[in-house]
Parts: C-alpha cells; sequence; structure tokens
C-alpha cells in the first residue's frame, strides 16, 4: 500500500507539472493568436512527436521527451539584411537553439504573412505575449493557494494544551534525566494536563494562542489566575511565569537568528506548556500576502542561486547535507510528493494539502525563474523588447530614422552560454535529488 501511495503521490505532480507546462504555453498562445500572429505548432515537450493534430492553421502536439514546450510563432526575428529572410524561433526553451526548426520556421512564411510575424508587432504587443507563459503560472499558483488557504486551511494553534513540560530547564540546555527531582515548570505545578482548554488568564477570556503567550510573557514573576476546561470541569487554578531566556519570534512564530545563525533570545515570563494546532481555513485576504511571501522567498533562492548551487553540489559529492531551502529540481519535487502521499499516519487530507502547496511553489517558482532577462527564457525576450522600444524613443525624440525592430538573434551566443548552464544546472540537481535527497521532514 505503502509503494502505491508513493507512485500516486509522483504521478499527481508529474500531472500537475505537465498540465502547468501546458498552460504556460497557453499563455503565450493565446495573446499570439488575439494579435493576429501565426502560430505553426503548439507543443508539449521536445523530441519526436508522439501524437499531433493539425487544427486550422496550428499544428498541436506531444513530444516523447517531457521536458518543457513550445509555441512556434512565425518571424519571431526581423528579416536577415544579407538574404531578406525571416529568422525563426519559439518560447520554447530548448527550441529556440534547434538549427533545424530556424529553416523549417522560414520555408514556413508565406507571402500571406507579410502582417504577422511577431517582429512587426509593437513592443506592448510582444511583452504581453512573451510574459503570457510566466502570468499563467502565477495564475495557477495564485489559485492553488487559494484552495490551500481557504478550503484547507493552514495549521494554527488552538488554546488547547498538547503538552505540558514536567521541569524548567534553560533554552538549548539538555532535558534532565531524572523528571521527578527537577524544578517543576509553572504549568505542572498548576496541574495543568494535555487536553486542558486555556479559558481566561488573569481575568482576561483567552481568545487564540498567540494573545496567551504574549500575556504569559508580560507576567513574569506575577501571580495570576488561569481557567481551564477539563471535560465537562472548568477549573481555576493560580500560575506565577517564571523569567527565563526565550526565542524572539517573528511575526509567524518563527525564531529570529542572527548573522551568524544563532537564535536570538531575551528574557520573558514562561510557564512551560505548548499548543494543540488545528487547520484552520483562512479569509480570502490571506491568499495574495501568501503569494508574495512565497515569491520573494523563491526570489531570494534565484538570487543567491550560484551560491545554492555550490552547495547542492558538495552536498551530491561529500557527505555535507542538503539545504532545505535550496532549489531542488522536478525530479525532486516528485520524491517529496510521493514521501508525503505515502506518509499513512498523516491524515488524508493534510498530505492531499500539501501537494496542492507542492504544485502551487512549482508553478509560482516557474513564474520566478521565467522572468530572469536572459534568453532563452521568457524574461530575455522581454528584456529584448523593452531595448527595441527605448531605442525607437530615442530615436524619435532626436528626430533620428528608426532603427526598426531589435534583431534577438543577435543575442544567441548569450542564448547558447545560458542554455548550457541551465542544462548542467538541471543535470546536477536531478543527480543531487537522486543520491543526496533533501530531506525537508527534519
Amino acid at each position: 500500500m505503502t509503494v502505491l501511495l508513493f507512485i500516486g503521490g509522483v504521478l499527481f505532480v508529474a500531472i500537475g507539472v505537465a498540465l502547468s507546462i501546458a498552460l504556460h504555453e497557453v499563455g503565450h498562445l493565446l495573446p499570439a493568436k488575439l494579435f493576429n500572429v501565426r502560430v505553426t505548432r503548439y507543443m508539449i515537450g521536445f523530441g519526436p512527436t508522439v501524437w499531433s493534430r493539425k487544427k486550422g492553421e496550428t499544428e498541436y502536439g506531444i513530444k516523447a521527451i517531457p521536458a518543457g514546450g513550445y509555441v512556434a510563432m512565425v518571424g519571431m526575428y526581423p528579416p536577415n539584411p544579407a538574404d531578406g529572410s525571416v529568422r525563426p524561433s519559439s518560447t520554447g526553451m530548448f527550441q529556440t537553439l534547434a538549427t533545424e526548426a530556424r529553416s523549417a520556421a522560414h520555408e514556413e512564411v508565406g507571402p500571406d504573412d507579410a502582417n504577422r510575424v511577431f517582429y512587426k508587432l509593437p513592443v506592448w504587443k510582444k511583452i504581453i505575449i512573451m510574459l503570457g507563459g510566466p502570468t499563467m503560472n502565477l495564475l495557477i499558483g495564485t489559485v492553488l493557494m487559494a484552495v490551500l488557504l481557504m478550503g484547507f486551511g493552514t495549521p494554527q494553534a488552538t488554546t488547547t494544551v498538547s503538552e505540558v513540560n514536567a521541569c524548567q530547564v534553560a533554552y538549548g540546555a539538555p532535558a534532565p534525566k531524572d523528571l521527578n527531582n527537577c524544578t517543576k515548570t509553572p504549568a505542572a505545578a498548576a496541574g495543568l494536563q494535555p487536553g486542558d482548554t486555556i479559558k481566561s488568564f488573569d481575568g482576561k477570556a483567552v481568545p487564540d494562542w498567540t494573545t496567551l503567550t504574549e500575556w504569559i510573557r508580560e507576567s513574569a514573576g506575577k501571580t495570576v489566575t488561569l481557567t481551564y476546561q477539563r471535560g465537562a470541569n472548568t477549573v481555576t487554578t493560580s500560575i506565577t511565569p517564571v523569567l527565563t531566556a526565550r526565542p524572539v519570534v517573528d511575526a509567524n512564530g518563527n525564531p529570529k537568528v542572527d548573522a551568524a545563525g544563532t537564535v536570538l533570545t531575551s528574557k520573558v515570563g514562561f510557564i512551560g506548556m505548548g499548543p494543540t494546532s488545528a487547520m484552520t481555513p483562512s479569509s480570502p485576504g490571506a491568499v495574495l500576502p501568501a503569494v508574495g511571501n512565497n515569491i520573494v522567498q523563491i526570489g531570494g533562492v534565484v538570487f543567491q542561486l550560484p551560491q545554492k548551487l555550490v552547495g547542492v553540489a558538495q552536498a551530491a559529492f561529500s557527505s555535507a547535507p542538503r539545504d532545505p531551502n535550496g532549489p531542488i529540481s522536478v525530479v525532486g519535487v516528485g520524491r517529496v510528493a510521493g514521501e508525503v502521499a505515502s506518509m499513512e499516519q498523516v491524515p488524508l487530507s493534510s498530505r492531499v494539502a500539501t501537494l496542492i502547496g507542492l504544485l502551487a511553489g512549482v508553478n509560482l517558482a516557474l513564474f520566478v525563474f521565467n522572468l530572469i532577462p536572459l534568453l532563452p527564457l521568457d524574461g530575455g525576450h522581454v528584456l529584448g523588447a523593452l531595448y527595441e522600444g527605448v531605442r525607437r524613443f530615442f530615436a524619435k525624440v532626436f528626430k533620428r530614422k528608426d532603427p526598426g525592430p531589435f534583431d534577438i538573434a543577435k543575442m544567441l551566443p548569450v542564448t547558447y552560454v545560458a542554455a548550457t548552464l541551465l542544462l548542467v544546472m538541471g543535470a546536477l540537481l536531478i543527480y543531487a535529488d537522486i543520491v543526496k535527497p533533501v530531506n525537508i521532514f527534519g
């Protein structure tokens, strides 16, 4: 059963990623057709064609290697000044490098395509077409995040006690071996037990665990009344929080660290108990901030990608551990999905929520990654269109001859280098995800 669940999790993510890629290319296809650019092919995958069907002037199909996709548009490059031929290309990452596609697309430019070639479009239309793919991934990621937050919810601390610490222990120090011969925590001394629900603290009704924690931290050395529910009984007792060093936490409840990675602490009140958690649906207003936070985190990983890849290489070829917050390949995502799906001790709803969260993260990562202003990524084409607009603007201001469309084919050497680096990066991540997978479960 565990093996079947693992395979099911992998298939769930694999199909989800395939659909995300397909919709990414739809994001290019629709505005291209809207702006009357002739689209010759819409393909998912690369290599030999497995299946295709022509509808109208566009061939739709699936290729053998599921490593992306592309939309081939006529006349993406302006005419070659030498012979007047139209240089072909596509939105696909690797298709740009295929010389046979360039010659084939040149043959497809017919006499009726004079006003249907990509390079003649206004700059703003070019940008809309090239941003259509990443925007589609952003929309998919946002929708999945909304399903996750509003439908399944996120783990939130409740006012019900999950554990009571028996002994007072300094933060970071090991627990005593003899739990019967130690200084009891205030919670243990007050008789609190797992399952008790805190109702009031110092005469004030407790709305949530975060507020209760703040009150406890502010009440060091002060004896206060505490009321809790145990089964059908309501019990009131006295408790005195002790002053002790505890981690400084951020708005999300995560410990803050200094530049050296050391957890920051401060002296606050402490009673020694922890909360249970429950999946709590979020409001619609929480979706966009969550998406924004994810994009910022992904952007940070992309910004530090060279450094992160060095760490991945060191982990892959040594005994060093993988960074759980570092980049992973689609193989790594599939492995994580399989491990999540096969955790039978975890409720099914929590496993499904995690898988949806993985797909949301993949789409947001595709959104950010494709905006990198380097060919053959979409951001590189956007940069070329922006450069074209800027030089045409200044030519108009200074009353010079219109320089015409920017020949982005001049950037093909950069494309070759960037594509090679992307291939090496992908191979490294896949290898590392096989021999030294990321352990996200601690």
